[in-house]
């Protein structure tokens, strides 16, 4: 089959148009197609009048099987291309869809946020700057503010050194394997999970009775008096950032450790004949070179604790001087049912994520495996 011929030149700016085209076809006809297939099929089901059971196995089949189906038939189509219009339109049929659908789901209720950041308590009348001005202006969004610089800069660099440390030690211990299976194994609990858990370790009573918090239980023993942790200001916001780095030390890690196994031997072996120690092959040769994963883990968890919510409201609600700006979010929306303002806190929220992001995805894109 011969190539698609076109008037102008190779390159030129029909070509680029019909590839274009071609590219948002394909990735719009996917869930296109797959929506309204499975509308009518639900359709059918609903007013077939069988068991609930048959209707639920059907739906299974029909759902997984029809979008496999529309796949393939598709694939097929654009194998029958020539190359260079496969190698340019099969990635799409894969990718395209998944972008579309995510940005359906993300980019449409964002323009939404920021529309309704401008709007009244309920969106009824413009307010212009209102809600922006209360944020930066109110006492209490200052302390989420503050909260959340304490949040970066602690759980990030808690998480990467303790990581670090981790994996350093890891990689010189002979049970390797179940040490590092035990660090990472906070990663498979939930932070409200997790907020639950460190509830009981930070729990408290009254001097003389019996303690069920851990560390109270410890003070006790060693004959002091038991302190209420959540709420001694303003230590308590770094009481809860030790859960976060509890989460995310065993993750860094797991990033870490396989990038110091990148460490070329030689280069190791050359520093210790030369007469380095330890801390300076660790200082001056390992961290150096593993410099990459110790940013993307960095920018990682960097985003996270920007966006923190699941301790604070686990674990205070944000009471005692914890309120962090995802909480102060939540309570403006569904507590003071303020949609302006919290529209607007999350609109803050995701211009402080961006550059974050842009950073990370820029790293990314340096790195040779891209």
């Amino acid at each position: 089959m011969g190539d698609l011929y076109f008037p102008d030149k190779p390159g030129g700016a029909l070509q680029r148009t019909v590839t274009a085209f071609g590219r948002i076809f394909i990735s719009f006809f996917i869930p296109a197609v797959t929506f309204v297939g499975l509308w009518l099929g639900f359709l059918f089901l609903r007013d077939s009048g069988a068991s609930q059971i048959i209707i639920t196995l059907v739906a299974i089949v029909w759902g997984v099987g029809g979008v496999a189906a529309l796949y393939i038939i598709t694939n097929i189509i654009l194998q029958r291309l020539p190359i260079k219009w496969r190698k340019r339109f099969v990635p799409f049929l894969f990718v395209g869809p998944a972008v579309m659908i995510l940005g359906y789901y993300l980019l449409l209720p964002t323009l939404r946020s920021f529309l309704m950041s401008f709007m009244g308590k309920f969106s009824e009348e413009f307010v212009g700057f209102a809600n922006y001005k209360y944020i930066f202006s109110d006492r209490t969004m200052r302390l989420a503010f503050v909260n959340n610089i304490v949040w970066m800069v602690l759980g990030t660099s808690l998480s990467l050194i303790f990581g670090m440390l981790f994996a350093l030690l890891s990689e010189r211990s002979k049970i390797e394997k179940l040490a590092k299976s035990l660090i990472f194994l906070p990663m498979a609990i939930s932070f409200v999970g997790a907020g639950v858990i460190w509830k009981f370790i930070y729990a408290y009573r009254p001097s003389g009775e019996a303690q069920i918090g851990l560390l109270n239980a410890i003070v006790a023993a060693l004959g002091g008096d038991p302190v209420n942790w959540i709420v001694l200001r303003p230590w308590n916001t770094i009481f809860l950032i030790v859960i976060l780095v509890w989460l995310q030390s065993g993750y860094a890690m797991v990033i870490l450790s396989s990038a110091i196994k990148g460490v070329p031997v030689t280069l190791l072996e050359a520093a210790r004949i030369d007469g380095a120690g330890e801390f300076r092959i660790i200082f001056q040769i390992i961290i150096p070179y593993i410099k990459g994963a110790i940013i993307t883990v960095g920018t990682t968890i960097l985003i996270l604790t920007l966006k923190i919510f699941d301790i604070v409201f686990a674990m205070t609600n944000g009471l005692f001087g914890t309120e962090v700006l995802a909480s102060q979010q939540y309570k403006q929306m569904f507590k003071f049912l303020h949609y302006g303002r919290g529209s607007a806190i999350a609109i803050v929220i995701l211009i402080a994520v961006i550059p974050v992001m842009w950073y990370n995805l820029k790293q990314f894109g340096n790195r040779e495996v891209f």
